[in-house]
């Protein structure tokens, strides 16, 4: 078995590269970056604008503005808590709690060790069995406080 070697950030954004007449997609290449590398490093803000055609501040903006795009590289698993209506409704918050309690962290973020990284999500799109967790690319429904323990134990 064979391991692939991420891309780093000149091969990705080559692929991202606008070809005339298209227009410049901030978003889309953020989101390509963000999948190569895990996030999307700060100082590659004036790499990305110049490569684009746009100012570091509009880089900048979109990284900002989307919630789902981070500058920080995440912990080995991502878990993102679903906060939409259904899953506030039906105690989403404390499975949130739960989760960032057994990790040890506080309000969000990676654990100290770097095993986890605990994200909201506004909608998971699982509604009829919420609360909703996704853990790396796992859906996991009808998620109580006291699942948490088990839950997270196939993660290492």
């Amino acid at each position: 078995m064979t391991t692939r070697q991420r891309p780093g950030l000149a091969e990705t954004l080559e692929t991202c590269r606008p070809v005339p007449p298209d227009k410049p997609n901030i978003l889309k290449t953020l989101l390509a970056v963000q999948s190569a590398m895990g996030h999307v490093p700060a100082t590659a803000i004036p790499q990305i604008a110049q490569m684009l055609g746009v100012t570091d501040a509009q880089v900048a903006g979109v990284l900002s503005y989307y919630s789902d795009l981070r500058t920080r590289s995440p912990g080995r698993h991502l878990i993102r808590v679903c906060m939409g209506e259904s899953c506030t409704a039906n105690h989403g918050g404390q499975v949130l709690r739960a989760i960032q309690e057994h990790v040890r962290i506080e309000g969000g973020g990676t654990a100290p060790e770097g095993r986890f990284t605990v994200e909201q999500m506004s909608c998971a799109g699982n509604c009829a069995v919420s609360p909703t967790v996704l853990i790396d690319e796992d859906l996991c429904g009808r998620v109580t406080p006291s699942d948490v323990p088990s839950l997270l134990k196939p993660y290492p």
